[in-house]
């Protein structure tokens, strides 16, 4: 009974610290041309008194999505896949060009502006959270 209730407040605080998160200016772009791959951003905002650690990211559309950053090695810019993206207490984490990002491969579909793309996030502690990220296109540069 005791191992019950313990279980029960745990399922409990999981399922308030989901609820806590937010997933703010969700946003994919358009692949170019001829493309199959493309990035997801957004911030994720924590305001609670323990760390987030998101994990994974899926989504029905593409038929892969990576966690990714940008960083200098050997004085050049790399992508890389990573394992995880952690958001620390009262912290927001920025998802954004040059910095963390997702990598979305081989959509399912040909991506029109203002689709909104369903995409969910997976925590360490098991919760997830469904977003909904609008695509738009690449600025020009």
């Amino acid at each position: 009974m005791r191992r019950l209730i313990v279980i029960a407040v745990l399922a409990a605080s999981f399922q308030a610290l989901a609820a806590d998160i937010e997933i703010l200016n969700a946003t994919v772009r358009q692949p170019l041309p001829g493309r199959t791959v493309s990035a997801g951003y957004f911030s994720i905002q924590n305001p609670t008194q323990q760390s987030v650690i998101v994990v994974a990211a899926t989504s029905p559309w593409f038929e892969k999505v990576e966690l990714h950053q940008h960083r200098f090695v050997d004085g050049m810019m790399r992508m890389e896949s990573v394992e995880r993206i952690e958001v620390a207490p009262q912290q927001t984490v920025h998802l954004q060009p040059g910095g963390l990002h997702l990598m979305l491969f081989k959509p399912s579909q040909q991506l029109q502006l203002e689709q909104q793309v369903p995409i969910e996030l997976q925590f360490a502690d098991g919760h997830k959270i469904a977003i909904s990220a609008v695509v738009t296109k690449i600025p020009k540069q």
